[in-house]
């Protein structure tokens, strides 16, 4: 029970800090590019104190094909900070996260193109209502004056995030058994050696409250969230590690809305609720699309 009660614990904390992360990414004032390589540097520090603690940075851990492999879910892990950090200037912190948890709809597309999946009757009906709610939000336009193609542009770049993510989880589903700090600590080194070239070094960035911006995505939202959310995986079932995963988008809005002073219209409420209702339905295994044995409730009831 207390393992449960830590690993609650754990899982609450990793998602409560990661629903602060655009607060920290649009403090930085840098752009994006700089924002994620800096990140990528602070995390990579980070990690590579925690894996030399853990004692995984030996060569008996992770085999060279392991490694590539590691490597390429890194190309899609920057390319999804890349995409929705980019995301948030135009549509919002709030709207870019609703739009990002489309991540489990994802993983059923690339199921279906990568593995040959079919896609059960709950999945599609869960598709059907996440879909509803992106035209919900499509449809919404923050105000008058917002110009609607700068809106939509961040609804594809968090989109876009959210399929690499996908597709960064299909690369870790072909790592098990390698221990995922490990894992995490060669994504963000290839995210450092990749944006490298690419980052803007010859202005550093100036300002206490800049690099603590930066030290604090690195150090705090990669290398101690990830720690906390792998520790928490561990002890926790997946229906429960699932429904806590939620509380990234609701921290994510109430910063948003306390921050920055971002209302959403009734329409994009109802398109986001809506996205977040269908990602819980499909990460948790509801099913109220499948067809029920009559007297079938009274019978789980009984039990």
């Amino acid at each position: 029970m207390t393992e449960k009660l830590r690993g609650t614990a754990e899982m609450t904390a990793a998602m409560a800090i990661s629903g602060t992360i655009g607060w920290f990414v649009v403090v930085s004032g840098l752009p994006v590019m700089d924002v994620v390589f800096w990140r990528c540097v602070f995390g990579a520090a980070t990690l590579l104190v925690v894996c030399a603690a853990m004692g995984l940075l030996r060569r008996d851990i992770i085999t060279p094909g392991q490694a590539g492999l590691a490597a390429l879910g890194g190309l899609a892990i920057v390319a999804n900070w890349l995409l929705l950090f980019a995301a948030y200037p135009h549509a919002s912190i709030s709207i870019a996260t609703a739009v990002y948890n489309t991540q489990p709809f994802m993983l059923v597309g690339l199921g279906v193109l990568v593995f040959g999946e079919r896609p059960t009757v709950t999945q599609l009906g869960w598709l059907g209502i996440a879909f509803a709610g992106m035209l919900a939000i499509v449809q919404a336009k923050p105000s008058a004056a917002a110009i609607g193609a700068d809106y939509l542009t961040g609804i594809l770049l968090a989109l876009g995030a959210a399929f690499f993510y996908a597709v960064a989880a299909i690369v870790a589903k072909r790592l098990k058994g390698v221990p995922p700090h490990l894992i995490t600590l060669i994504q963000v080194s290839v995210g450092m050696v990749m944006l490298l070239p690419l980052a803007n070094l010859a202005e550093l960035p100036a300002g206490a409250a800049t690099w603590g911006a930066l030290g604090t995505l690195g150090i705090v939202h990669t290398g101690v969230v990830f720690v906390l959310l792998y520790g928490a995986i561990q002890k926790l079932p997946t229906n429960l590690t699932g429904a806590l995963s939620f509380i990234y988008p609701v921290v994510a809005v109430l910063v948003d809305l306390i921050a920055f002073g971002h209302h959403l219209q009734w329409l994009q409420v109802a398109g986001a609720s809506a996205i977040l209702l269908a990602a819980a339905g499909m990460t948790l295994g509801w099913s109220p699309f499948s067809r029920r044995v009559p007297g079938q409730a009274c019978d789980s009831a009984a039990g």
